[in-house]
């Protein structure tokens, strides 16, 4: 008999696994197998773990999306997962002009593009970080 591995099976039975935030019976939003997000939270080690795993979906939807991703120096490569990351596909894919110009290698123009969008309206100096890699990505 072990106590752990008994006593997961049984708090998975009684708590189910839930893959989504949801509101417990007592109001709490929680995950998991009855995690009480307002109460605890997560750990950095749980933060970090869940941000590799971010980054590797985020890789996996370029490849689908951007086949050409990775033919772009690792500057360009880093802007497009981190845009991937804090947009989503269905909005980084809008960036028609901006994705025309990488490919072309015209990182100065994609670089512009980036600056003459409502996103970067929105996150101000994480899109200024992001534009100015991608300028100097063919100095690398």
């Amino acid at each position: 008999m072990d106590l752990y591995e008994d006593l997961k099976t049984q708090l998975i039975r009684h708590e189910g696994l839930k893959l989504m935030p949801y509101r417990c019976s007592a109001g709490k939003l929680t995950i998991g197998i009855g995690r009480n997000l307002e109460d605890n939270g997560i750990t950095e080690e749980e933060a970090m773990m869940l941000l590799d795993a971010d980054i590797k979906n985020c890789e996996a939807e370029l490849d689908r999306v951007m086949p050409w991703w990775k033919e772009q120096p690792s500057a360009v490569q880093q802007v497009l997962l981190n845009m991937l990351f804090n947009l989503g596909a269905p909005t980084l894919m809008q960036f028609r002009k901006f994705q025309t110009f990488l490919q072309t290698k015209e990182y100065k123009h994609a670089a512009e593009e980036m600056l003459d969008s409502k996103w970067a309206e929105q996150v101000g100096s994480r899109a200024i970080e992001l534009s100015e890699m991608v300028r100097n990505a063919d100095d690398s």
